[in-house]
C-alpha cells in the first residue's frame, strides 16, 4: 500500500453474508451489543470515518470525527452543510488521497463503515484490514450483500481472499448468538 490511511473496513453480516434486507434496512436481529461494543472501541483509534448517505455510526463520539460521506450529488469533493468536520465526495471525480487531504488527512487509519457501494469501491482502492463479524444465527435472504451487486455470488471471505487479505483465527464475540469475528488482513512482502 502506499503512504496514505491505512483502510480498515468493519461490517456485520448475516450467515448468508448480508448487511442489510432487502429493503436496505438493517433488522435488529443483525444488531449485536457484543460487535456494537467492539465497533464503538475500533472507531476510537481511528482518524477518519467513510460510508455512504444511508450508514452512520450513533456513538456519542460520533460528531466528533472526521468524516467522508460519499454521494454522486457533487462533481468531486464538497464541504458537508450538514457538518463542518466532515466532507462530500464522489469517487468519480476525485481520487481517496484527495479527498482525505481536503479534510486535512495525510495517514492515520479510515475506517471504511459502508453501504455495499462503499465496501465494494474499497475493495478496488485495496483495503490493509476488514473486520468481518458474522451473525450465525441470522438468514437475510434476498438482502443486500456487503460487497454490493457487482459481487453477487461470492461470499464476503471469498471477495476478502480475492483481494489479497488472509484470515485469523475467527473469535467468538457473542457465543450464546453466534456473533464471531474475523480479521482479515494484507500480509506484508516477504
Amino acid at each position: 500500500m502506499s503512504a496514505r490511511c491505512r483502510i480498515e473496513g468493519y461490517a456485520i453480516v448475516s450467515v448468508d453474508g448480508m448487511i442489510a434486507d432487502a429493503s436496505g434496512v438493517v433488522p435488529d436481529s443483525l444488531k449485536s451489543e457484543a460487535d456494537q461494543r467492539y465497533f464503538e472501541r475500533a472507531l476510537e483509534r481511528v482518524d477518519l470515518v467513510v460510508h455512504g448517505r444511508r450508514s452512520h455510526e450513533g456513538h456519542p463520539n460520533s460528531a466528533e470525527r472526521r468524516r467522508l460521506v460519499l454521494t454522486r450529488r457533487i462533481a468531486a469533493i464538497a464541504p458537508n452543510p450538514d457538518d463542518p468536520r466532515s466532507a462530500l465526495w464522489n469517487p468519480a471525480g476525485a481520487a481517496f488521497e484527495a479527498a482525505c487531504a481536503a479534510l486535512g488527512v495525510a495517514g492515520g487509519v479510515a475506517a471504511i463503515i459502508g453501504g455495499p457501494e462503499v465496501y465494494g469501491l474499497f475493495v478496488e482502492i485495496g483495503y490493509d484490514a476488514f473486520h468481518l463479524s458474522r451473525a450465525g444465527k441470522v438468514a437475510l435472504p434476498g438482502g443486500l450483500p456487503v460487497f454490493g451487486s457487482s459481487r453477487a455470488g461470492l461470499s464476503p471471505e471469498e471477495t476478502l481472499r480475492r483481494s489479497g487479505l488472509e484470515p485469523e483465527a475467527e473469535r467468538a464475540l457473542d457465543a450464546a448468538n453466534g456473533v464471531t469475528l474475523v480479521d482479515w488482513r494484507r500480509r506484508a512482502p516477504a
